[in-house]
């Protein structure tokens, strides 16, 4: 995880626009550097780096011998650099796994090279031989970027948008500092004066497709067909292999372990590869949440049952509060669900940068996404519809979960690494016949559950634990996080505010005293920006008025019996 900034044709002194990129250092404390390039005086890179892989040679823009005239700054990780590179006999100079963008780029263009990589990435590649730049991020989003194209040709780029929104131009009007969209990857034309042109915007990958990278995976062909048992041993496989090529890195491993099934089956099976391969330290286990609150006793159960150093952060009322501005400020959302979760994962965070260390950080982040666990999925009206729901719900990531899991944890320099995500196991989840991917008796996730039951990796009720959303789970029983935020946000909103809400903010406009005030604080960062967010995250298929998965009925009878 690190921090990717780069001007192309400014017209301002590279010296005062060079302050923004200090905008996210937070994502690498490790390091920092700002290169011009040779030739073109008003381009750019700025570099914040984490040291996760390759100490010693691992700053950028990452250049090569061999290929002078390229310059690569990326945000990443390429679990399948080394298979790359025996396939293709590639001789590196150093032990970056992002110098496979390099040769794959020499070798077979950008779309060979954006389709080759398993890993998560954002990167920014510069080609000053054929004058080109090329902008690439992977499937899921899971790797942020931003970039601002001006009419006259000056680009901007970042990891984050508070990078960008403060350059400088020479237009009175700058252009829209927007999300680069996951899976694909731009081709812009460099001309003479430093300034560019886009020639294409091109879609590499989606979800549903079996990935190119398939073809030098360390797991080969998996046994076909759809009987129960096949396909629950694939996807212990593919999840096993998706966790075991997250384990590179230098630096010490942990994970976030809220007793939930995604975060559990995370933990357990990570801790299991660990021994395998002789990690000779504990895998410390994470939880937050109030005091004997459904989350912390769940995540005890889970770290005694599978032998982690676990750690618990007590949830104060006041501290989350507190942090509200912060966490909208990391976040660059207004979105309601996004910032009640945000705040936990913000302060597990913050305490693992401060008390532990603990660099790489395992997640279960998209896994309601990819196997139906929101409880709304109950009320799909067809296997077929819940499907595509769930397809669209892994688009939307990058805008919801997927940004608040990178922000909270970048804000505290830890770099994130999400194995619901892997490439391979989300296409092959995602090829199953939509019936055997719904709920079944009552229980979302079931397919997920029944193919690790025989495992012994967790307790039985763990496994078949029903979901919790992690802001929910975090509070009591008696009651819910956001109703705890929504009564101190009652004494902070009057209601003529509210009443008016439509005509100060007309796009998203907020219909709780709740959203009223997250709204204001991200105005007062991000002024005007508010397109950022398309729309807010809402269930589906229910009358359901706020996000929570406590007020909608499922979970009211579930927890009533």
């Amino acid at each position: 995880m690190c921090g990717i900034w780069a001007l192309f044709g400014s017209d301002e002194c590279l010296s005062v626009q060079c302050l923004s990129a200090m905008k996210i250092a937070h994502r690498g404390p490790d390091a920092f550097r700002f290169e011009n390039v040779n030739g073109f005086t008003n381009c750019c890179f700025g570099f914040h780096r984490l040291a996760v892989v390759d100490q010693l040679y691992g700053m950028q823009p990452i250049r090569v011998k061999k290929f002078p005239y390229l310059w690569l700054c990326y945000n990443g990780e390429i679990y399948n650099f080394k298979q790359l590179q025996k396939q293709f006999e590639f001789d590196f100079q150093t032990l970056v796994d992002g110098e496979v963008i390099l040769h794959l780029y020499n070798r077979g263009g950008i779309e060979q090279t954006a389709s080759m990589l398993d890993g998560v990435f954002a990167f920014i590649l510069l080609d000053t031989a054929n004058r080109k730049v090329f902008l690439a991020r992977d499937t899921y989003g899971v790797r942020p970027l931003f970039k601002v194209l001006t009419d006259d040709g000056f680009l901007g780029v970042c990891s984050e948008a508070k990078g960008l929104i403060n350059l400088k131009h020479s237009t009175s009007l700058c252009s829209k500092v927007e999300p680069f969209l996951p899976g694909h990857y731009e081709v812009l034309d460099l001309k003479p004066s430093g300034k560019v042109a886009s020639v294409e915007l091109v879609k590499f990958h989606s979800c549903k497709d079996e990935p190119l990278h398939v073809a030098c995976d360390t797991v080969e062909a998996l046994p076909s067909g759809f009987d129960l048992e096949t396909v629950k041993s694939n996807i212990r496989v593919l999840f096993e292999n998706a966790v075991r090529k997250r384990l590179m890195a230098h630096r010490r491993i942990g994970c976030l372990l809220s007793g939930g099934l995604d975060s559990s089956l995370v933990a357990a099976v990570l801790l299991k590869l660990m021994k395998e391969i002789n990690i000779n330290y504990p895998l410390q286990t994470f939880a937050i949440g109030m005091e004997n609150s459904p989350d912390l006793l769940a995540a005890r159960k889970v770290a005694a049952h599978i032998g982690s150093e676990h750690h618990e952060v007590i949830l104060n009322t006041e501290e989350g509060i507190q942090a509200i501005e912060e966490v909208i400020f990391s976040l660059e959302t207004y979105d309601i669900t996004t910032i009640r979760a945000s705040i936990g994962m913000y302060l597990v965070s913050r305490y693992i940068r401060k008390k532990t260390d603990s660099v790489v950080i395992f997640s279960g982040e998209g896994s309601d996404e990819l196997t139906q666990g929101y409880i709304y999925f109950h009320k799909a009206p067809s296997p077929e519809e819940a499907a595509e729901e769930s397809e669209r719900l892994l688009k939307e990531l990058y805008l919801f979960d997927v940004l608040r899991a990178d922000r909270t944890t970048a804000a505290h320099g830890l770099e994130l690494r999400v194995p619901f995500l892997d490439h391979r196991f989300t296409s092959y989840y995602l090829s199953l016949p939509a019936e055997l991917r719904i709920p079944k008796n009552g229980i979302e996730k079931y397919l997920l559950r029944l193919s690790f039951e025989d495992s012994n990796l967790l307790p039985k009720e763990i496994l078949w634990r029903p979901k919790e959303a992690f802001s929910d789970g975090i509070a009591s029983v008696k009651k819910s996080w956001f109703s705890i935020l929504q009564d101190y946000i009652d004494q902070q909103v009057d209601d003529l505010l509210l009443e008016k809400a439509a005509e100060k903010y007309p796009f998203n406009p907020p219909k709780t005293k709740e959203s009223y005030y997250y709204r204001q604080i991200f105005e007062k960062h991000y002024s005007g920006r508010s397109s950022w967010l398309p729309h807010y995250w809402m269930p589906r298929w229910v009358k359901a008025t706020d996000p929570s998965a406590r007020t909608l009925k499922h979970y009211k009878s579930a927890t009533q019996e």
